[in-house]
């Protein structure tokens, strides 16, 4: 962008050469296998953040900051990344690296500094600290703090699954999920795992299977439906499909519970208003002020208010979504406390992650889907990392 090739004539562009040097800039920093010549809207998320790496490599720059770049990514994308990140250190180009994630942080930095409501807490050499001591510096408490401790253990049966297939995304997925319990589902990019949460949502219609809730069969035809039955899903991109940027706090914090405030179809913003307001105050979303733009705020603070959407709705299943990517650790911690909260209060909950510390940490069982279908079954107790990671490899299979 902007430095188009031309043709004979300024206003021409050559088409063909700026195909090529596309092509060319992908090469290099290791992504391959993108049309170039594709809507930037009909990629996926993580095709998306190549490009944008693209653009911004593109231009050779002196100083490269990277923001969050490994979040939609792949693991396989991830070592991609990181060998272009040594290969533009050797060439003498400055890298300010920004993310939650601190075994990222540990594989590639130099030095690391801590930052906290906008202030620096401290630089450490990767080699003198451990984790642990990051954490500390970040929140305030230690790493085995960060989730929460159950109060209660998973009761009767909500939520059935029954042979759930979507052509060409999944086929023959079945699990049950019991009121208070926490069920991760952890697989790979492309395995499935957010088609399956999206038909059981009716974001999108498998083509068979069934679903029971409390026993009974149900025909939900749309998300419409799925909130009548108390049914919320927190969505895998949070600006694309679970905001409304251009609306305030308020009115996107009010959006599934607009019935609760109406009379004769008319909205009463005065009940709203205090029913968000509520809400707002209780997870600590900042700046608490309801008029305030959505897409004004920070990533962690726009999650809480999609959060907080779905807590006012009172629902009795929750499809989680990659719940804390693109937040900082202290808002994760909130957030772990707050699903664990709901959990105890009787709240049936899907977890789906692809940091495997936090469906370890979050989980009572975990579902593992490969390439459209369900390959493993665990309990907390005897999943590991490196089995699940097996698991969605294809290397081990446990049912």
């Amino acid at each position: 962008m902007g430095q188009m090739p031309r043709g004979r004539f300024k206003w021409w562009v050559d088409w063909s050469q700026a195909h090529r040097r596309a092509e060319e800039i992908l090469q290099y920093i290791g992504f391959t296998g993108v049309d170039v010549s594709a809507s930037i809207s009909r990629l996926s998320v993580s095709h998306q953040q190549m490009v944008e790496l693209a653009k911004a490599v593109a231009q050779k720059p002196r100083i490269l900051i990277l923001d969050e770049p490994s979040a939609v990514l792949s693991q396989e994308e991830l070592k991609r990344l990181f060998a272009l990140i040594k290969r533009l250190k050797k060439e003498s180009t400055l890298i300010i690296y920004i993310s939650h994630r601190l075994h990222e942080v540990f594989e590639i930095a130099d030095r690391i500094t801590v930052l906290k409501d906008g202030e620096t807490i401290g630089t450490v050499l990767p080699q003198q600290t451990t984790e642990n001591q990051l954490i500390k510096m970040m929140v305030g408490r230690p790493l085995e703090a960060i989730y929460p401790q159950r109060k209660s253990q998973p009761s009767a049966i909500f939520l059935e699954v029954k042979n759930l297939s979507r052509t060409g995304t999944f086929s023959d997925v079945s699990f049950s999920l019991g009121r208070g319990e926490i069920l991760g589902m952890f697989g790979l990019v492309g395995s499935g795992r957010t088609d399956v949460a999206r038909c059981i949502f009716r974001a999108e219609t498998p083509d068979s299977g069934s679903i029971r809730i409390d026993g009974k069969s149900v025909k939900l035809k749309s998300p419409h439906d799925s909130v009548q039955r108390n049914i919320a899903m927190l969505t895998e991109d949070r600006k694309r499909d679970g905001l409304i940027m251009s609306c305030s706090i308020c009115d996107n914090v009010g959006l599934a519970t607009m019935d609760q405030v109406s009379r004769w179809k008319l909205l009463m913003r005065r009940k709203q208003k205090e029913l968000v307001q509520s809400k707002v105050q209780e997870m600590s979303i900042r700046p608490a002020q309801l008029t305030r733009l959505v897409r004004e705020l920070s990533g962690g603070n726009q999650q809480k208010v999609v959060l907080a959407k779905w807590l006012l709705s009172n629902a009795k299943l929750l499809i989680l979504d990659e719940p804390t990517r693109g937040v900082d650790v202290a808002t994760k911690v909130e957030i772990y406390h707050l699903i664990g909260e709901l959990a105890d209060e009787g709240a049936a909950i899907i977890f789906i992650s692809s940091e495997l510390p936090e469906i370890l940490g979050m989980s009572n069982r975990i579902l593992v889907l490969r390439e459209g279908r369900v390959v493993g079954e665990f309990t907390k107790e005897n999943a590991g990392e490196e089995t699940l990671l097996a698991c969605a490899t294809g290397i081990r299979v446990n049912s």
